[in-house]
């Protein structure tokens, strides 16, 4: 029976599923939108995907002398939103809608903006400290100032008098501090903490990896590329096998970092009048309505089922950059030479003026490098919209070898309630508080149910925090997270965003439930067959409208090849009721109703009394669904499905639970 409605079922399926289509164009066309609304608003500001534009913009910026901090911070601010538009077009854009010489033009302006942005703070830390007598400290007669807004923070202390007994001291707003060696309490010095809330330093690639897109192909070019793929299946394995995080080009720029543009894999094959033994043969491969839609994802689902090895990082003072990641921003920690200061002559202000601009001071002194030198100590109080659930890993930026290492740096206290670390370090380093990745995974347990029309809630449970989502049209919002029951980041909290917003906003939080490329090596996961996991959290998506999902106990013990989670009809907005729930298992092409509870003694694949298989999930959950539930997904609006799938597909809740 279930072979002879195949081809009904899926043909109903593939108009059902028209709607990642119709998504994928209107986003399509919002972005052509916006673009013209833009060149129509002529505000001034740059179209950053426009060379020329960003390019005039850069140069202006250059040759503007002004270096007063306020106007250089509101500038950066109008930086920082330029870099996250790029940025955003990246993780956000199908690969169909972007050339290669467009991906490397965005990362190269990202880059260079970075890097004017640095140059202009160290312009404005310049001119600060030539007016030192503005900010002296009447207690010290030492300078001390802090300069903050939402993007960064300046705390820049003067060594004016230079007496030994002020060689510490403690930037009372921020609660930064430092105690130095005698040798620099003595020396015409300036200390300055410029503490970042983003982080400009990592590699770029760390800030770009996407999770799966949909891709729109006409009907000839999806043809093509099924004969492709069934004709060269090695090579279709080989490109998916590929180091995606490898350089395909790299440009040096001027502050020595490198500029690197990324390929994404994927492995993908339209559906294309294929038998049931073609089926069988490409369980590893997902098939793809021949409308024209093609599924392109990260290898995050796919590299784990291949046995090559990987390079492994052999110094351990190296930080792994796929383990753990920098949350809190980035604390660039100098000690400078205090520049000429200005003279009062009668009615004159005078100032010599040098070429070489902000100059670093030696320390430790190069010409006594076997020498011992005293540490410094610092003390950085942490952000209280950022979560650290554990003492986090306190690293330095290596300039020469592009990474963030642990050595250097000792001594270590971490203050748990007063939210701040102090160490020590033999030399002035960047310094990055970095996080495992995967403290929130695997889940305890995760819940996607409908509360109204094109509205859902996701909720996902966790070892250190409870995180809701709900998703409403084409946006999703941040509704709470609560830890140790009580609600937390309530900074980011009721703001409906994109769903590609809504992971970089968490994750800056330090709240990571976004599994990455190679998570799979740091967490004890459930595996599961990318056919099964991509077909489910499409079918999901498709009826999450009028059904709800949940996790199940069972996921664990049925195997690589299906997946199992709970399904009750939800028509209303409140909780399901455990009794409402039943057990369904998915393959990606065969669904059935299992006859086991949650509660049962074990695992059993025997089907449910007066139920039988179906080729795919809706038809599944068809012969037990009211006529209202059937209605309620047939009118679903396809931005509501999508969003549903990204977050799905985002968070993969059947591989990480």
């Amino acid at each position: 029976q279930d072979r002879e409605r195949r081809e009904f079922e899926l043909a109903e399926l593939h108009s059902l599923e028209r709607k990642f289509l119709s998504a994928q164009q209107w986003k399509t066309d919002d972005r052509a939108h916006a673009k013209w609304e833009h060149y129509l608003s002529c505000d001034g500001s740059p179209d950053p995907t426009v060379l020329q534009e960003i390019n005039t913009f850069m140069s202006l910026w250059r040759e503007d002398q002004n270096e007063d901090i306020q106007l250089v911070m509101e500038k950066g601010e109008q930086v920082l939103n330029l870099i996250e538009k790029l940025q955003f077009i990246l993780l956000d854009t199908p690969p169909n809608e972007i050339t290669e010489k467009e991906t490397v033009q965005y990362q190269e302006s990202i880059l260079e903006l970075q890097n004017l942005l640095h140059q202009k703070y160290n312009g404005a830390t310049e001119h600060l400290l030539k007016v030192t007598s503005m900010y002296e400290d009447s207690d010290t007669g030492n300078m001390q100032a802090v300069i903050k807004d939402k993007n960064v923070t300046f705390c820049i202390w003067a060594n004016l008098k230079k007496k030994a007994r002020f060689k510490n001291h403690i930037f009372y707003d921020t609660q930064h501090g430092f105690d130095l060696p005698k040798s620099l309490a003595m020396s015409s010095v300036a200390v300055r903490i410029l503490h970042t809330y983003y982080d400009h330093v990592s590699p770029l690639w760390l800030h770009c990896q996407s999770v799966p897109k949909l891709e729109v192909l006409d009907s000839k070019e999806l043809t093509q590329h099924s004969k492709d793929n069934v004709e060269e299946p090695e090579e279709e394995e080989k490109t998916v096998r590929k180091e995606p995080n490898m350089p395909t080009e790299e440009e040096t720029c001027s502050d020595g970092r490198k500029s690197i543009s990324f390929k994404e894999n994927s492995n993908s094959i339209a559906d294309i009048n294929e038998t049931e033994e073609e089926i069988e043969k490409k369980s590893e491969i997902l098939d793809i309505p021949s409308q024209g839609i093609r599924l392109v994802f990260m290898c995050s689902i796919t590299k784990e089922e291949t046995n090559e090895k990987e390079e492994a990082i052999t110094d351990e003072n190296i930080v792994d950059l796929q383990q753990f990641v920098p949350v809190g921003g980035v604390y660039h920690i100098d000690v400078l030479q205090l520049p000429p200061q200005v003279k009062q002559i009668k009615d004159w202000s005078m100032v010599e003026l040098l070429d070489v601009g902000l100059e670093a001071y030696p320390y430790p002194p190069e010409e006594a490098e076997d020498a011992t030198h005293p540490p410094l100590q610092i003390t950085l109080r942490l952000l209280d919209n950022v979560m650290y659930f554990e003492d986090p890993v306190i690293a330095r930026w290596d300039p020469a070898g592009q990474q963030w290492r642990t050595d250097g740096i000792s001594n270590i206290m971490y203050e748990t309630q007063e939210k701040s670390i102090t160490f020590e370090m033999g030399a002035f380093y960047t310094i990055a508080l970095l996080q495992d990745a995967h403290l929130n995974m695997p889940y305890q347990a995760w819940e996607l149910r409908p509360t109204g029309t094109d509205e859902a809630l996701l909720i996902v449970t966790t070892v250190f925090a409870t995180i809701q989502i709900q998703i409403k049209g084409n946006q999703c919002m941040l509704s709470s997270v609560l830890v140790e029951e009580k609600d937390v980041l309530s900074h980011v909290t009721g703001k409906w965003i994109s769903p590609v917003d809504l992971r970089a906003v968490l994750k800056k939080a330090g709240v990571n439930i976004f599994p990455g490329e190679y998570s799979y090596k740091y967490v004890s996961v459930n595996k599961k067959a990318a056919v099964a996991e991509i077909r489910a959290y499409q079918q999901m998506a498709l009826v999450a409208s009028a059904f709800a999902f949940a996790w199940s106990k069972w996921n664990l013990e049925a195997g690589q090849e299906q997946v199992v989670f709970k399904v009750s009809e939800h028509l209303q907005a409140d909780s399901v009721i455990d009794k409402d729930w039943s057990l369904y298992m998915f393959n990606g092409q065969k669904a059935q109703k299992l006859k086991i509870t949650e509660t049962s003694e074990a695992f059993s694949e025997e089907l449910e009394e007066d139920s039988e298989f179906h080729s795919t999930l809706y038809h599944m959950l068809k012969d037990f669904a009211s006529k209202e539930a059937i209605d309620k997904v047939e009118t679903a609006s396809f931005l509501f499905i999508d969003v549903v799938y990204q977050l799905l597909l985002a968070t993969r809740v059947l591989t990480y639970s």
